[in-house]
Formats: structure tokens, sequence, C-alpha cells
């Protein structure tokens, strides 16, 4: 079977519509509920009280269906994508770390399987929103450890916010079967991200130099999912960072500061370019 399967290549039948990041953050006001009328919320929280909170809801469930599709696909070539060894170069990984990954693509189907379910009882068709497939670009690194990083640290981790401010969510609305779920699939990710922390650190314990090659990267692709402050510990921000869960999963107090740190200050930026876009606009109408 072909190893290191492209991003261009994944298999998708009609109904998909795939973006990069860049076209589906073209806007850096558009998460920004209330902006285009000069008059922002007290909470920017994915709330039933929001005005868009039913779109907003079943977009955000969307996205987490594709991205379990991308996670299981992800998980599956690197059990395949590697031959087994001690993981000290950057061609083979420990026969443990196959088997977690193995576990972990179970566990991604199961998601997606339920995500199917969630979509369908909120009334979306799969292939309403766009797929965005840059969790998949993140699983496409030669080095496995990189992949640890980016998908089970990076990614995984926001999969965490993005469940727990469903699970908010789900008990917020009166929805039990949305509450449930989310609690569920939250425990996984928890352990996925667990997984990622623990390998991360024992296959770079005696090579230093790869293991901040690897942090980096995952700074990297936090920073490009905290584009214009989607998730932080502001309520300005849609996806809330759940600090107490990333810590069950092996983050540092000085990890979730950084990521803390790095989303408000995109956050910012957004407000500042929002407020600077808006003053053009009216200067233009006028």
């Amino acid at each position: 079977m072909r190893k290191f399967f492209p991003v261009e290549e994944l298999a998708r039948d009609a109904r998909f519509t795939q973006i990069t990041m860049r076209e589906s953050q073209a806007d850096p006001r558009s998460s920004l509920v209330g902006e285009s009328t000069g008059k922002r919320p007290k909470t920017n929280r994915l709330t039933p009280s929001r005005p868009d909170a039913s779109d907003a809801a079943r977009s955000l469930m969307h996205g987490i269906f594709v991205g379990e599709i991308q996670a299981l696909e992800g998980a599956g070539r690197t059990c395949h994508d590697f031959e087994t060894g001690d993981g000290r170069t950057t061609d083979t990984v420990p026969f443990a770390l196959k088997l977690d990954m193995a576990r972990q693509a179970w566990d991604e189907a199961r998601h997606v399987e339920i995500s199917v379910k969630l979509s369908d009882w909120m009334g979306t068709e799969i292939g309403q929103f766009a797929e965005n497939t840059v969790l998949f670009e993140v699983a496409c690194s030669n080095d496995p450890v990189l992949r640890l990083a980016g998908v089970n640290r990076a990614l995984e981790g926001l999969a965490i916010d993005v469940f727990t401010t469903m699970k908010e969510f789900g008990d917020l609305a009166g929805d039990p079967y949305l509450e449930f779920c989310e609690d569920w699939m939250l425990a996984d990710e928890v352990t996925h991200v667990k997984m990622g922390s623990d390998w991360l650190r024992r296959v770079t314990e005696d090579d230093p130099e790869r293991r901040k090659k690897a942090l980096e990267f995952q700074s990297v692709v936090d920073k490009i999912f905290s584009f214009g402050g989607t998730r932080s510990d502001s309520s300005e921000s849609p996806i809330g960072l759940a600090r107490r869960f990333r810590e069950l999963a092996g983050f540092t107090d000085t990890e979730v500061t950084e990521i803390a740190e790095v989303s408000l200050a995109a956050l910012e930026d957004r407000k500042a370019f929002s407020a600077a876009s808006l003053q053009a606009d009216a200067t233009t109408a006028s």
C-alpha cells in the first residue's frame, strides 16, 4: 500500500468542498458577531443567546465531523507510513506508538459516526459547509515527532477546547444528546493529547534539538488556529480555552499560558483590523 499520501489525493465524494485555511479566514472580522453594525454583544462565546447560534453551532459541528475524518486518516497513516523501530530516527516509530495510533484511529472512526448523527440531529447535511484540510496537511510530515506535536498536541488540543465549548452549549441549550456526545468525545481527546505529549517526550528524550523543532512546529500550528482570537480565555472569542482538560492531557502551565497569550494577541489584532475597516467603510460611504 502507498505511503505518505498527499492531501491533494484525499478520497472524498461529490458532497464535499475543500478549502484552504487562507480561504476560510479571508475576512478577519468574520467571527466577531455584531461588528458589522457597530454593536458588539456582551459575549461572542457560542451560546444559545447569540443571534446566529443555530448556524454557528451547525457549522462548528460540521467542522468537527470533517476534522474527525482527517484525524482518522492521519492516525492511520502514522501507523502505516513508518517502520517499527526505536523512534530515534525519522523513519521509525516504536511498536507501542503504532498501537496507540491504531487505538486513536478506532476512536476517531467512532467520533465520525457520532458526528454524522449529531449533524443530522442538528439539521445539517454532509457537505453543507466547506472542509478545511489543514489537519491532514499537518499529519503529512515525514517526521513522526512533528506529527505528534502538530496533530496530537496542537490540533487535538484545539479539539479539547472545541468539545468543551460544544458540551457547554448543549447544556445551556437544553440538548442532552449534544451535551452527552460531546462529553464522551472530549474524554477521548484528552487521551489522544496525553498520548502525543508522552510519546513526544519519550522519543526525543535524548534529542533536545529534535524536541525543540517539534515544539516550534506545534507553536506554528497553534498560532494558525488562534487566527483572529478564535479561541482564548476572553468572552469575545467563540471558543474558550479549556485549561483544566489541557492540564490533564499533559500541557504544562507555561504551555497553556503561552497559547492563551498568542490567542489574546490575535484577538486584539482582529479587533484593531475590524475597527480600521469599519472606519474606512464609513469614510468611503461619506
